[in-house]
């Protein structure tokens, strides 16, 4: 007996069509999702603003931390490596004229401890200098 007689033997098929567009939203999500980083360096995005007329050039002043734990400021060597001393050192650096507060640029050695750059950006807070920024180099190629 024979009770499939008008059926006849298909193979089973896979739809690719449907795979297809589940496999190109996976991929979008994954293109809109990804995020990129570059670890090569540090980027710290100053304040900018616009002004018609002039531009005003910041002041700047520079730190120095040697590998030894050493302070300059604006090439002059701070007798203590205290926060006090560095602090009142940055204070002196500052112009007396009025205006826009200078910008600290810290120039730390690669082996310099990191206390010590701490402790500059510390003094820079308590000698009221809100603005900071770190002196890099190009990796050699």
């Amino acid at each position: 007996m024979n009770f499939r007689r008008g059926s006849r033997n298909e193979e089973p098929e896979i739809n690719m069509i449907p795979l297809i567009d589940v496999v190109l939203v996976i991929i979008i999500f994954l293109m809109l999702t990804t995020t990129f980083s570059k670890v090569s360096g540090l980027e710290i995005n100053l304040p900018t603003a616009e002004s018609e007329g002039s531009e005003a050039v910041s002041e700047e002043i520079v730190v120095a931390v040697t590998a030894a734990g050493e302070v300059l400021v604006n090439r002059q060597a701070v007798g203590e490596r205290s926060i006090d001393a560095i602090a009142a050192a940055l204070g002196k650096a500052v112009p007396a004229q009025g205006g826009e507060p200078p910008v600290i640029v810290i120039n730390a050695d690669a082996r310099a401890a990191h206390q010590s750059v701490v402790d500059v950006m510390q003094a820079a807070q308590r000698a009221g200098l809100p603005h900071i920024t770190f002196a890099t180099q190009a990796p050699a190629q």
